[in-house]
């Protein structure tokens, strides 16, 4: 290599199988082997790395590459430099001012999906071509668990995407967005039913159950006097009588709760979420309405010595302990009631 640090290379192998590279008798002729470059440059936060490029027909053609980045600025070769891998996982540990589990959702997205696709891929050489056919891919793949991946999750992982590209932008490494020119098919949210005595009977025979479906009155009734004797059973109450979100359940764990005549009174401590395999954690940044009283009639309310549900503000439940709704077994699962 000269002092210019432009330098002649060739595949060629030794009997070992090892290559010879600059070792080639051969590169004295004109036509063997490919001419590369090789300086030192500093990166957009000022520390210095040795930058190598190669395959270029001629000294002259290896010169204009090497002072053609050399001119740029240290965005604009960041950008030339770094691969779409390096700058996500940059990307993420930036990250401050997002929850847990968001943080884990976007790790889950870079690592499972946008790294093994893209992650070799130059930042600035990023297409939107290229990116069209791998969302088309991971749209026509499977979950873990063999079921058909759903045009939500596809749509998330490109926003994931997007977000990091952005900041990609904003700090000067490239001048366009290409995931915002991918188009998708539209993620439709299955239409809830009702769970009807037609339907319940299906999923009694063979287990089939619609995408969403609702729970009738009975339904509710039918599972409250099921759990009456349940630890969680003023638990099972609040839910069923307020509604609360899946987000605000794990904090009724440290709640505090009053009771006032036949009104029960819980102050949450704030919402709380899994963060993967981890321990729940409260949320840094709670909203005012995660941190209000909710109030409920007390579970205590029309309860018999038995401690049968309440019979007075359930319907289907008429004193004493039925134990059964209409289908002589219990609700099927759901998440909401009617």
């Amino acid at each position: 290599m000269t002092g210019t640090g432009l330098f002649k290379l060739c595949g060629c192998r030794d009997d070992t199988g090892r290559r010879l590279g600059a070792r080639c008798p051969r590169l004295a002729e004109r036509r063997h082997g490919r001419w590369h470059f090789r300086c030192s440059t500093r990166d957009l936060w000022g520390k210095r790395e040795v930058l190598r490029r190669g395959g270029f027909a001629s000294k002259a053609a290896a010169r204009r590459a090497r002072d053609e980045v050399l001119s740029q600025s240290r965005e604009e070769r960041t950008g030339q430099t770094w691969t779409t891998a390096r700058w996500l996982r940059y990307w993420l540990t930036g990250r401050r001012s997002i929850r847990p589990t968001t943080l884990r959702v976007y790790t889950q997205h870079v690592e499972a999906y946008l790294i093994p696709a893209v992650g070799t891929v130059r930042l600035a050489e990023l297409t939107s071509r290229q990116l069209t056919a791998v969302f088309a891919e991971i749209a026509a793949g499977r979950t873990p668990g063999g079921k058909p991946r759903s045009g939500a999750t596809v749509h998330r992982i490109r926003a994931t995407l997007r977000a990091a590209l952005n900041a990609a932008i904003r700090d000067g490494l490239t001048a366009d967005n290409p995931a915002r020119r991918i188009e998708l098919p539209t993620a439709r949210r299955p239409h809830p039913v009702v769970w009807t005595d037609a339907r319940v009977g299906r999923w009694h025979q063979d287990g089939a159950r619609p995408p969403v479906a609702v729970w009738t009155s009975s339904h509710l009734a039918c599972f409250l006097d099921h759990v009456a004797n349940d630890r969680l059973f003023a638990l099972w109450w609040l839910i069923a009588l307020r509604g609360l979100r899946a987000v605000r359940l794990p904090g009724c764990a440290g709640a505090t709760s009053t009771s006032t005549g036949d009104v029960c009174r819980s102050s949450a401590s704030g919402p709380r979420a899994a963060t993967g395999w981890s321990r729940v954690r409260r949320s840094r940044r709670p909203a005012a309405a995660t941190l209000r009283s909710i109030g409920a009639p007390s579970p205590c309310y029309g309860r018999t010595s038995a401690g049968n549900a309440p019979s007075a503000l359930v319907p289907g439940i008429r004193g004493g302990r039925t134990g059964t709704c209409s289908h002589g077994r219990m609700a099927p699962r759901c998440t909401r009631t009617r």
